[in-house]
């Protein structure tokens, strides 16, 4: 894992969003709402919501907006329930995609997910088909460029705060956590003031599969950029090598 631009990749996800700063909003404000109704509205007794404002933080969400979509959440019992569905398939030459959604309407969800995978020449499979590629994790970022401590001393708050992993990228830091202790490694390191570009729970592929034809990159990114576009799909996870 050593060497590779984790930070770019983030910097480069990150850009996409911010040309979308709608859509990065709507996402994480479903994922507010879900939590608020999930663990009640104070974040120092709900640990999903905490997570979520760390999030809305990490991408320049206002104060004011993530306040209002808590108190929004808290206050409106008749509010949008919004249902989680993954769904999983394969790309060109088998790429395996994974979508994750939060969805009001699972009709339009489904349609809009199946005409995303057949646009890029892909196919929506049967759940479990490919997510067994996949390890699910907590994932943590953090930028040299914006981190002054020493690598070891970093490497021992993470690892004392219950993490797995942590390794050293050409222009970043990695710590990998257990889905479970993601919330108290992330609070760890931010009580150490330490800046974090990226901190998600997500899925993390066993083996890439890269892809030679200018047919299946083209492909590939017309399914990606469909979802991107869906205000119900939350994350989009692959074992494409870009």
């Amino acid at each position: 894992m050593s060497g590779h631009s984790k930070f770019a990749n983030i910097k480069h996800k990150k850009e996409k969003n911010d040309a979308k700063k709608g859509k990065i909003f709507t996402v994480i404000g479903r994922e507010i709402a879900v939590a608020v109704k999930e663990g009640g509205p104070d974040p120092d007794n709900n640990s999903r919501l905490r997570d979520v404002i760390a999030k809305a933080k990490a991408n320049n969400m206002p104060n004011d907006t993530i306040e209002r979509g808590i108190k929004k959440a808290a206050g409106d019992a008749d509010s949008v329930n919004y249902e989680q569905i993954t769904y999983e398939g394969y790309g060109p030459s088998g790429v395996a995609i994974i979508v994750d959604t939060l969805t009001d309407n699972k009709n339009r969800t489904a349609s809009n997910v199946r005409n995303a995978f057949t646009k890029g020449n892909g196919n929506v499979g049967t759940p479990g088909c490919v997510s067994y590629m996949f390890e699910k994790k907590g994932q943590i970022i953090i930028a040299k460029e914006d981190c002054e401590m020493d690598a070891d001393d970093l490497m021992m708050i993470a690892l004392d705060a219950g993490a797995e992993d942590f390794a050293e990228e050409e222009d970043s830091f990695e710590v990998i956590t257990a889905p479970d202790d993601f919330s108290q490694v992330r609070e760890a390191l931010e009580k150490e003031g330490i800046e974090m570009a990226d901190a998600n729970v997500t899925m993390i592929p066993g083996t890439m599969v890269e892809l030679t034809s200018e047919e299946d990159i083209k492909n590939i990114q017309k399914t990606l950029d469909l979802l991107d576009e869906d205000d119900d799909v939350q994350e989009v996870y692959t074992n494409w090598d870009e």
